[in-house]
């Protein structure tokens, strides 16, 4: 299957309805990016491997190249023609199950793991930075932010009133104290009602919360997303 970048989309599409029309199509279309969570995770996080890496950069180091990076990345998107762009920041992956199994004293209590979430943070702070800096930069931009930290941080502190049974374990998993171990597989058990779970697997949320998520950035106010909703940028004045 081929795999198509975003630039070759971008050809195929002028290829097909013509300069002038992808150009109106691109500035008003929405793009939607969430990105981050992964090089924590798979990269500076990672059990055993990562202890000589955290000793060599320092945490400030690390966050410090992925926003420079991601701001390489959202201007090119700008430069191919693309203006409303949504930015997810990083969850509270200190909340995860595999994050929770694999610092056990951090998570104690069913707590989660402090440092993780630390590195979410400072990620988070200076990509809305960020973000407000190319809002002024670029001409008819406009970047959201959109605070996924806040929203399933919400969800798991008042899982109950949100309907939830459990907000630290995975509801499909095999193995540790919150299923985080291995990841979901064949073998694995899985709970009965994964609508009342936060977790589905040792890193993800359920249906459940991410339809929870979507809702709020849709019409939540400037703290859940910041300046506008999607739906009131979708329905700002098009471009063009």
């Amino acid at each position: 299957m081929r795999r198509w970048t975003i630039l070759q989309i971008r050809q195929e599409i002028i290829s097909r309805i013509g300069e002038a029309e992808a150009k109106k199509l691109f500035e008003n279309a929405v793009f939607s990016i969430t990105i981050g969570s992964n090089d924590f995770i798979n990269n500076y996080l990672t059990p055993y491997l990562s202890k000589l890496e955290q000793k060599l950069v320092p945490p400030e180091s690390f966050v410090g190249a992925m926003i420079s990076r991601f701001r390489i990345q959202l201007t090119r998107l700008y430069d191919m023609g693309a203006r409303k762009i949504i930015v997810a920041n990083v969850g509270p992956i200190g909340c995860i199950p595999f994050q929770r199994d694999i610092n056990p004293s951090a998570a104690a209590g069913d707590g989660c793991a402090v440092f993780p979430n630390q590195l979410a943070q400072l990620f988070n702070a200076q990509l809305r930075a960020l973000l407000t800096q190319l809002r002024a930069d670029l001409d008819q931009s406009n970047f959201i932010y959109a605070d996924v930290y806040r929203i399933v941080h919400d969800i798991i502190q008042n899982y109950s009133s949100y309907g939830f049974n459990n907000a630290n374990s995975a509801c499909c998993g095999i193995a540790g104290r919150f299923d985080g171990l291995i990841p979901c597989g064949p073998t694995s058990k899985v709970c009965e009602d994964r609508s009342k779970y936060v977790f589905w697997d040792p890193f993800h949320p359920t249906d459940a919360v991410n339809s929870i998520i979507a809702m709020r950035l849709v019409d939540g106010d400037s703290a859940d997303i910041w300046p506008i909703n999607i739906r009131q940028l979708m329905r700002s004045k098009p471009l063009g």
